[in-house]
């Protein structure tokens, strides 16, 4: 399992590097938190600890935080601007 969320966790990086759709973007975060989220599962289940599934609430509350507020700041910019592309949004730069 713990091979498995270490290469869940490498498709996402490569996916947050190389792409530059936003939606792709958003999967591959995502993709990552959930890596996590095995990972933390694995060393509790491994231990007999219960705190790995606490952090797997934790990371839960904040990927579902992320999903609300990211894709409403996705949906907004393409509405103002009708691309996806994440070079073509420059609009918090200083």
């Amino acid at each position: 399992m713990i091979v498995t969320s270490f290469l869940m966790f490498a498709v996402g990086l490569i996916g947050v590097l190389a792409k530059r759709n936003t939606i792709i973007l958003f999967l591959c975060v995502e993709l990552m938190l959930n890596s996590a989220n095995l990972l933390f599962v694995t060393f509790a289940w491994q231990w007999g600890n219960q705190i790995g599934l606490l952090w797997v609430f934790f990371v839960l509350i904040v990927a579902a935080a992320e999903a609300a507020v990211g894709l409403a700041i996705i949906i907004n910019l393409f509405r103002a601007r009708q691309v996806v592309d994440v070079d073509q949004f420059n609009l918090l730069r200083g």
